[in-house]
């Protein structure tokens, strides 16, 4: 009997719990604002920084090298990953600081909407708004936006700048250690700059391959190709894209 009561009061507490994680994201939702402005506010980003909106198509090395290192399941969370964001709660609650999580739904919104914001209010923002970007644009226009509008250091902002700056190609025309890099700079362009930093940006680029390999997209033996052209090698024709 004892024990049914436990368990009993148990069902109700969690029952009570769901109803409010319920009623909580629905509140959040409502008092988050729209994303239905997010190209707009994009298109204005891109014109505050002096480049071309929209940029040119995202090559599917690059997108594959950026969801496999900031985001490998992209293509089916809500926007968010309960995953991340309870090992982040986790990490606070027991000292460990933030360990990261933030989705590229998350950082578009960081990007777009909350730039020069931070705090838990911003936070709880930015995870209303990538639900809301989820559900609005599809991951195509997403991974185009994001792509758009990120720094990449050295005064690039935006992949089409920085693949001409770093490499001397459009974007399409990105190898996979040149799409490795890029995509290895959005966390910390500054300190991954393969111009200033190359010992650093090789080490980031050899994080990449790695979760390129984890998630499937590369076996181990083109991954040993891609990380055998040296950076010097990479960044040869650093300076622009060339007409013609």
């Amino acid at each position: 009997m004892r024990a049914g009561r436990v368990l009993r009061r148990f069902g109700v507490a969690v029952a009570v719990l769901a109803v409010v994680v319920v009623f909580a994201g629905v509140a959040l939702m409502l008092w988050a604002p729209s994303a239905g402005n997010a190209i707009a506010i994009a298109r204005a980003q891109d014109r505050q920084h002096k480049v071309a909106f929209p940029g040119p198509p995202v090559p599917v090395k690059f997108s594959d090298a950026l969801i496999a290192t900031e985001d490998h399941r992209f293509s089916y969370e809500p926007g968010i990953d309960p995953f991340a964001i309870g090992r982040v709660l986790l990490g606070r609650l027991t000292g460990h600081g933030d360990q990261g999580g933030a989705t590229l739904y998350q950082q578009l919104a960081k990007l777009l909407y909350t730039p020069y914001r931070s705090g838990v209010l911003v936070e709880l923002e930015q995870v209303a708004l990538a639900v809301k970007l989820k559900y609005s644009y599809p991951g195509s226009e997403i991974l185009r936006m994001y792509s758009d509008v990120v720094y990449f250091g050295h005064g690039f902002w935006g992949l089409q700048a920085a693949s001409c700056g770093y490499f001397g190609t459009e974007p399409s025309g990105l190898s996979w250690p040149q799409a490795a890099v890029l995509a290895g700079l959005v966390q910390a362009p500054s300190a991954y700059d393969p111009l200033r930093y190359p010992a650093l940006a090789r080490l980031r680029e050899q994080h990449v391959v790695a979760r390129l390999v984890a998630t499937g997209v590369l076996n181990t033996r083109e991954a040993a190709i891609v990380l055998a052209t040296p950076m010097r090698q990479l960044v040869a024709n650093a300076g622009g894209c060339r007409a013609g």
